[in-house]
């Protein structure tokens, strides 16, 4: 029997697995409604490309057949990681894309909670990818490319801005709304508990309370929500010692005396700098030095602001996968009749030098920091990282560095050896580090 793990508000997967199963179930009767037909397929152009990639690359074909037919046919197997009955075959799954990809995520609505799926995509591929013939598959270029169209439809999906953004319609006061009582309740509660304040939302962030949507023109539009700069203050603005917090992020791991090239791909998910930072000259810097790296939940603030005040040297953007996880995850135990949702985080260090990612590396003022990092990692389909500095620029700590759309994910901060991190966070902290807040104080060992 599924049990029901509750837990705070504002992980990618809902901490009630009722409302995972809920949403999952609600998607598939949809798709399963509606009878596929050759003139309406319910597929998208970037689908339709997709689909033919699948069926006329004989290596893709392969995977996607495969990767089926390698989820073991047996309990908990024969259902879904919500509980609903699985997706069986490559045609359903795209399917089920389909109807993912033409709405904004929303609130969904059990007899008993409510919550929100930040990654749907994730729940379909979820024990497929844990294949190996799934992991070889979400590691294929071809694959990567293809997936890469779907979330850029996607995105401009929910980016389009008009009178009446049909990505918006989420954004109400309805009961499965961003802005209904339990929508606004936990947004509200996950931006409060870092201060433990009582901001309300208006107080929060920048919107127009009394506007349509609150002012937002599209789902993309809310998502990427300014906070206003009182609620979020500079850490220590006239003290350059002072580090600020980069995300508004939970710890996942700190690392110090991090090498050039490491396992990654293994269990223990050793940070290798060649990778994460995609060979560029500035990694071999920072061999010896010390990685901190946090994670942002579904309901935080996603916009990435400078740790430090200094010139932006390395800005640019990597490909990278979607949907890889390491093969140590696995699709899990098949002896335990419960949900497994860790992957998605646990696999954090892995998707630092595998996912889509954003690299700007800063030189700071203060010379005791020479450069510091920033990598902002997408994972699964919240995988869209908008840089807005360029190379050569000045910025001041708490400056914006750019953006995740659709999403959040994890990001890392990278110093040099010899810069020794006094007051960070410890590890297991449960509520997010305020971002601009103060992460640690730096100094540099004698």
């Amino acid at each position: 029997m599924l049990t029901a793990n509750l837990s705070r508000p504002g992980a990618w997967l809902p901490a009630d697995h009722r409302i995972h199963q809920q949403y999952l179930s609600e998607v598939i009767d949809a798709v399963d409604a509606r009878p596929a037909t050759d003139a309406d397929d319910g597929l998208t152009p970037a689908l339709r490309e997709f689909r033919d990639l699948i069926e006329n690359n004989a290596r893709v074909y392969m995977y996607f057949t495969q990767m089926f037919d390698e989820v073991p046919q047996k309990t908990p197997y024969l259902r879904d990681p919500a509980g609903h009955k699985q997706v069986r075959d490559y045609e359903h799954m795209l399917r089920v894309l389909g109807h993912i990809v033409t709405r904004a995520p929303e609130w969904t609505q059990t007899a008993a909670a409510m919550g929100v799926v930040g990654v749907p995509m994730c729940a379909v591929f979820d024990y497929p990818m844990g294949t190996p013939s799934g992991h070889a598959a979400f590691l294929d270029p071809d694959v990567n490319r293809a997936l890469k169209k779907v979330l850029n439809e996607w995105g401009k999906y929910l980016q389009v801005r008009c009178s009446t953004p049909e990505s918006a319609a989420v954004l109400g006061d309805h009961a499965t709304g961003w802005f209904g009582e339990t929508g606004r309740h936990d947004l509200v509660q996950v931006a409060n508990a870092p201060y433990q304040s009582n901001h309300t939302f208006e107080q929060m962030f920048v919107c127009q309370p009394t506007a349509k949507h609150m002012g937002y023109k599209s789902w993309d539009d809310f998502f990427t929500r300014r906070v206003h700069d009182d609620a979020r203050p500079v850490a220590s603005a006239d003290d350059d010692a002072v580090i600020a917090n980069a995300c508004e992020s939970k710890v996942f791991n700190v690392q110090a005396n991090v090498r050039l090239r490491d396992h990654f791909f293994a269990k223990g998910q050793r940070y290798s700098l060649l990778d994460m930072l995609g060979n560029d000259p500035s990694a071999a810097t920072f061999v010896g030095g010390t990685v901190y790296q946090a994670f942002l939940s579904a309901l935080s603030y996603h916009r990435w602001n400078s740790p430090v005040s200094g010139t932006v040297r390395r800005a640019f953007v990597l490909d990278g996968t979607y949907f890889s996880e390491p093969l140590f995850e696995g699709p899990g135990d098949p002896d335990v009749a419960e949900i497994d949702t860790g992957g998605i985080s646990v696999a954090q260090g892995y998707l630092a030098c595998m996912a889509a990612r954003a690299v700007i590396v800063l030189e700071a003022d203060n010379k005791e920091l020479g450069l510091v990092a920033f990598v902002g990692i997408g994972m699964d389909e919240v995988s869209t990282c908008d840089v807005t500095v360029k190379e050569g620029q000045h910025i001041n700590k708490g400056a914006e560095l750019g953006m995740f759309h659709f999403g959040g994910s994890t990001h890392c901060l990278v110093f040099e050896k010899g810069v020794e991190l006094e007051g960070l966070p410890e590890v297991g902290r449960e509520e997010n580090v305020p971002v601009r807040g103060k992460l640690a104080t730096a100094r540099r060992r004698k």
